[in-house]
């Protein structure tokens, strides 16, 4: 497995593994299950998920999942995955996809994991960073906003759902991390 780990001094971001799924699925509710994860987690699913997760930071495949973690301990709250490839992207951009568990939201952690992923996406090469939010997700739109993302207009994804896009220039912005 892969031992990257990012840090802004708050969280921590390093890559998701087998011993997290018992917390994600203790953190998983309503909104993970509506805005993000496209329905209830099994523990076989979220299991196989994760394996699928290291197996694409054994290989540098396209994926690269995050869990946000938080204080001494590193307690999981929430993950942040970055896809270097995939349907609707053009050539350098990155797509931008995170959730915090119900404890951990209001503090200003997915702000933080967006930059901090967006940092690492513009180290390996990521020219520009989307995130695709619902149109009735609000929080999400905000995060994006205070991450220094812009409207970039709307999305249709493949099942005909609509995503309002904001979009970063990582070029300039990101040097390291």
């Amino acid at each position: 497995m892969h031992e990257l780990r990012l840090s802004d001094g708050v969280i921590t971001l390093s890559p998701l593994r087998l011993d997290d799924v018992e917390a994600h699925l203790a953190g998983e509710d309503e909104l993970l299950v509506r805005w993000l994860n496209g329905g209830p987690g099994t523990r076989e699913g979220v299991e196989a998920y994760f394996r699928h997760c290291g197996e694409q930071w054994s290989t540098a495949g396209p994926l690269r999942a995050f869990g946000i973690r938080v204080g001494d301990g590193e307690v999981l709250a929430g993950t942040v995955d970055l896809r270097f490839a995939g349907e609707g992207l053009g050539p350098g951009q990155v797509n931008v996809a995170y959730g915090l568990y119900p404890s951990w939201r209001g503090r200003g952690l997915a702000t933080r994991a967006v930059l901090l992923a967006s940092r690492y996406a513009a180290a390996e090469g990521g020219k520009e960073a989307v995130i695709q939010v619902d149109p009735d997700n609000p929080a999400s739109a905000a995060v994006a906003r205070r991450a220094g993302f812009t409207p970039g207009g709307q999305q249709h994804g493949n099942d005909t759902a609509r995503f309002d896009c904001y979009v970063r220039d990582l070029r300039d912005t990101y040097r390291g991390y």
